[in-house]
Formats: structure tokens, sequence, C-alpha cells
């Protein structure tokens, strides 16, 4: 197993040891561990000898963006399918043009953009000529991840970086990354880190 140091760091990992005995559920919102799981599988059956889609992943800030990912199976010296391995890109112009693209782009800028506010999937829909079923349908096909789940995602990454870097208590944080309040802002936090505001950043101190 091997984990690129790009890799490690969108799921804020000091070295490769803390990977290890984790799965996909472990790392990922259910939604996009499936699909994850459900590439490997196909690769490892022989079923797909090349999977390339466009992913919804963490960029080097922590923010949620799209990547291009393709993925092979590995093959030992006899040609028996022993793993899988993956490669992730940013999409390059001719990609971005891509109806996947133009249909969610704008969208996902604007929960980007606007995360800290009291923004909302019906007015991001609105905004972009999108009914919410539209926009959540398209989310999931491009992303494999809901419009809602987006925007949690990118609050919690956004706080990440607050107990990183400032001493500001969690109060401030949750209102800072447009939480309700402190305890939502750590329901959200621990569902999807797997610890509490807290316990992150005793650990990372």
């Amino acid at each position: 197993m091997f984990a690129s140091r790009a890799l490690r760091e969108r799921y804020s990992m000091r070295d490769e040891s803390e990977i290890l005995g984790m799965t996909d559920f472990d790392l990922n919102p259910d939604l996009m561990a499936q699909a994850y799981v459900d590439d490997d599988g196909r690769l490892l059956s022989g079923e797909a000898e090349v999977i390339e889609r466009i992913e919804l992943w963490w960029d080097s800030q922590g923010m949620p963006d799209w990547f291009m990912v393709t993925k092979l199976p590995l093959r030992d010296r006899a040609g028996k399918i022993a793993g899988v391995m993956g490669v992730l890109r940013r999409p390059d112009q001719s990609d971005r043009e891509l109806p996947v693209f133009q249909t969610v782009a704008r969208a996902a800028e604007l929960l980007r953009r606007d995360f800290a506010k009291a923004v909302t999937i019906e007015e991001v829909a609105w905004t972009c000529g999108q009914s919410v079923r539209q926009l959540q349908r398209r989310f999931q096909t491009a992303f494999g991840i809901s419009p809602q789940e987006f925007l949690i995602k990118t609050r919690v990454l956004a706080a990440q970086r607050l107990l990183e870097s400032t001493s500001r208590n969690a109060s401030e944080i949750a209102k800072l990354c447009g939480f309700v309040d402190a305890s939502s802002f750590a329901q959200h936090f621990r569902k999807r880190i797997g610890m509490t505001p807290s316990e992150y950043r005793e650990r990372m101190g």
C-alpha cells in the first residue's frame, strides 16, 4: 500500500501508517465511499480494465474541488490482478467543457464561496435555474455526493483549518463557518472527522 504526500495531506495524516486498516468508509462520506468500493470491485474482478470519472476531492487548501480520477488494476508478474491503483489530476479546459461540469460548476462555486453564510440548497438551485431535484441528481452524477453534503463538508474543512491555525473557541468557529451553533458544529464535525473539535485540536497541536 502506498499513499502520496498529497493524498495524506487531504486526509490530514502525518504518515502512511495512519491509513493502514482504514476503509473507504472511514475516510469519506458514505455515498462517495460506496462509489469507490464499487469501482474497486469492478477492477479486481476483471469486469473493467480502466475507470475514469469526475470525483469530488479536497484540494491542497482543504477545500472541496473536482478532480479527474483514473483507476487501473495492478497485476503481479504472472498477470494476475493483485490490487488497484489510482491517479488524481485537476481537470483541464477540455474537461471543464463537459456537460457534467456545465450543469454543476456554478452551483459548486456558489457553495464554496458562500459556505459561511446561511445559504440554502433551494437558493443555490434557484440561482442556477435548476430545481432542487435536478441539482441533487446532477451533483450525485458528477461527484457521488449531494449538494447538502458538499456544503457541510466545506464547512467542516474550513473549521479544521481554524482549529489548526487559531485559538478561537468552538462557538466562534461555528459562526465563522456557517453552522447554526456550537452543538451543530460538533455533531457534523465528529460524524465526518471521527472526533470532536477539541479532540482534533489537541491531536493536531
